[in-house]
């Protein structure tokens, strides 16, 4: 990617003019986000579908979803991609963004550690992932095409691009862990949400200090390449 400097994400006569997200593109992400992804995981669920094909279907949909509701937060008002964060970085940073994700992968697993220890709650959401990716090593290579690459994608770009962006008016603390915790509540009160906070923070921080969407998504990226893999060995030894 060609080299671009590291701007801040926002400033205060932007703010005024308007030219970056505010509540009502947090408000109109979210909501797409709910209406695609989780209204569309009811319907199909309810789908006479093989259950293969809909644990494929679920494996997309957290990234359809995102790519979503950030549509439509981009469209609200602004329309203005660099607004979002979407904005060419440096290999610099690209690697940083490498680097940060293996950091994010060893912490998220402590942090799910320690959420086990300390609740005993071992429901996990994602598990029909996992069904998804039974089908043999077609289905392991689509499910992890769609862990690796469409779900950081979407979900980078509306919690990061969207939500986070605007939440850092108020300041790095509430923008980079506001923006975290909205992530991590998205995805429930369960063993994901320790991982996603985790995840959703070295993200935000390295956005807010790139200035650009696409070193979360390499963060992103790196903690969610091993989740079908594992998943598939983990049922096999069962």
């Amino acid at each position: 990617m060609p080299a671009m400097p590291s701007e801040p994400l926002t400033d205060a006569s932007a703010t005024q003019r308007g030219d970056t997200p505010g509540w009502p593109e947090v408000a109109a992400g979210l909501l797409g986000l709910a209406i695609v992804g989780y209204g569309g995981g009811i319907l199909i669920s309810r789908m006479p579908l093989d259950p293969i094909v809909i644990g494929l279907i679920f494996t997309a949909l957290s990234g359809i979803g995102g790519l979503a509701g950030f549509m439509a937060a981009y469209w609200l008002r602004i329309r203005s991609w660099p607004a979002f964060g979407v904005r060419r970085t440096t290999a610099r940073w690209m690697l940083m963004g490498v680097g940060a994700g293996i950091a994010a992968f060893v912490l998220k697993s402590l942090s799910i550690l320690g959420y086990l220890a300390l609740t005993g709650d071992q429901s996990n959401p994602q598990e029909i992932y996992a069904i998804g990716a039974s089908g043999g090593l077609w289905t392991v290579m689509l499910a992890t095409l769609f862990m690796t690459l469409l779900t950081p994608l979407g979900e980078e770009l509306l919690f990061r691009g969207v939500v986070t962006t605007a939440l850092l008016r108020y300041g790095p603390l509430v923008g980079v862990v506001g923006g975290a915790l909205i992530f991590a509540l998205f995805h429930g009160i369960n063993l994901v949400f320790p991982a996603a906070l985790v995840t959703g923070l070295i993200a935000g921080e390295i956005f807010r200090r790139s200035g650009s969407v696409w070193p979360a998504v390499a963060v992103h990226a790196v903690v969610n390449l091993p989740t079908i893999p594992v998943m598939v060995l983990a049922s096999a030894a069962q």
